[in-house]
């Protein structure tokens, strides 16, 4: 017998409100797998909840999952991180996008369906979120122009590579001073010539009171500023030229910069690299 679907109501949800294909938010979590659980939580994440945990989910309209093999963690700086503690820790970082408007929408159906998958239990529990959180868009910085992927194709197109940057500002009266210098004077000058096509910017939103218990409430939600640098090269062949000079932001402190390689999908390729270099 087939459950109760309420399908009539699709239509008159369908009829209302804002349905562009603007990235106004996104969800950004850095995980870790508890040591010896590697592979089944891979295929936990991959065969189901990368699907009934979030691309099912309204307004949540593109996804990728992205790993830091050992050799990536290595790469990241600061040696003490206030995102990570200590820094190699969340080999696997997944990011959505969801529509512009849409915020308030999708939280209420994923904290309802977060809630039905932890009662029936399809949720993993041997992982630790190190950096979870739900998003809004500030701005996207282009290296070329109008020309290219714009931020809507970005979780889409075949990147070989992201760098998560997280910086804090020093104040909450001077993230808005942080973010002017990030967007007008030093991106623009550290995409052009590089092989990053992009870099998004976000700013971390407050987690609902009624989230799961296991995923902890956001930190620095008036100060942080989160970056997601796309590269059309891997970033252990441009780690070096690109990325271990970047300008210490005068109104802040970078807490994190980590690189990562996208999965490959359906497969456990990678994960026997996670905790030795390959």
């Amino acid at each position: 017998m087939s459950e109760e679907t309420r399908s009539e109501t699709y239509a008159e949800l369908a009829a209302t409100g804002p349905y562009g294909v603007r990235p106004g938010h996104a969800l950004i979590t850095m995980v870790e797998p508890h040591p010896g659980h590697e592979y089944a939580y891979n295929r936990w994440y991959e065969d189901d909840h990368y699907y009934a945990g979030a691309m099912a989910m309204p307004w949540m309209f593109a996804g990728r999952r992205w790993v830091a093999t050992r050799d990536l963690q290595l790469l990241r700086v600061p040696e003490k991180s206030a995102v990570a503690q200590p820094v190699t820790a969340g080999c696997y970082l997944s990011t959505y996008w969801v529509t512009d408007g849409r915020y308030d929408d999708h939280m209420r159906w994923t904290v309802a369906i977060n809630k039905r998958l932890n009662r029936d239990a399809r949720v993993y529990r041997d992982r630790t979120h190190v950096f979870t959180a739900f998003q809004d868009h500030e701005s996207t910085v282009y290296r070329d122009g109008a020309a290219g992927p714009r931020d809507f194709h970005a979780l889409d197109h075949p990147y070989a590579g992201l760098v998560l940057e997280v910086i804090d500002a020093e104040s909450p009266e001077r993230r808005g001073e942080l973010l002017e210098w990030l967007v007008s004077r030093h991106l623009p000058k550290r995409v052009a010539g590089s092989p990053a096509a992009m870099v998004t910017l976000f700013r971390p939103t407050p987690l609902p009171g009624d989230r799961m218990t296991y995923v902890k409430q956001v930190e620095g939600v008036d100060t942080r500023v989160t970056l997601l640098w796309f590269l059309e090269r891997d970033p252990r062949e441009c780690w070096d030229p690109h990325f271990t000079d970047l300008e210490e932001p005068a109104t802040g402190r970078r807490e994190l910069l980590a690189p990562f390689i996208p999965t490959v999908p359906g497969t456990d390729t990678y994960v026997d690299q996670l905790r030795q270099s390959p």
